[in-house]
């Protein structure tokens, strides 16, 4: 699999640990920065980036990480054909992958170690999506408004 990574700042350091972990697993990385943590960066610059390379299939999945994980999940989720998830625990990137379809994984650098992000990782690129219920749910966010489905079973 091919991989887009990028962060801000706050999660530089593990941003570099997970360019190397996940080449480590035999995926190809696309590392869109930035080159160090030592000057202040723009998150929404470098979710972008990911993005991007996802919705112009030049990446099968981003990873995205700031200092809480919020910031770049709100930047993503902008983006026109992008799902991405915030997880904390390995259990939840496994859910967003099956059950949402998730294509970003999101992770907050100031709140998890190098280890867990690993765990998070590997359980976010080892899993698949799930048809059936979940992809009606899905196709229902692709839409461009939710207006005329709010009271609607």
């Amino acid at each position: 699999m091919k991989i887009a990574i990028g962060s801000d700042h706050a999660a530089y350091e593990l941003k570099s640990f997970l360019v190397q972990y996940v080449e480590s697993k035999g995926h190809s990385v696309i590392d869109h920065g930035p080159e160090s943590g030592s000057l202040s960066v723009d998150y929404p610059d470098f979710a972008d980036k990911v993005c991007k390379s996802v919705t112009d299939n030049d990446a099968d999945y981003g990873i995205l990480l700031c200092g809480t994980g919020i910031g770049m999940s709100i930047a993503a989720n902008k983006h026109r054909g992008i799902r991405a998830a915030l997880c904390l625990f390995p259990e939840m990137a496994a859910l967003s992958r099956r059950h949402n379809h998730a294509n970003v994984l999101v992770l907050g650098g100031r709140l998890i170690g190098s280890e867990l992000a690993g765990w998070i990782v590997d359980a976010f690129l080892n899993s698949s999506e799930e048809g059936g219920r979940h992809q009606t749910r899905v196709d229902k966010l692709e839409t461009d408004t939710f207006e005329n489905r709010v009271n609607e079973p």
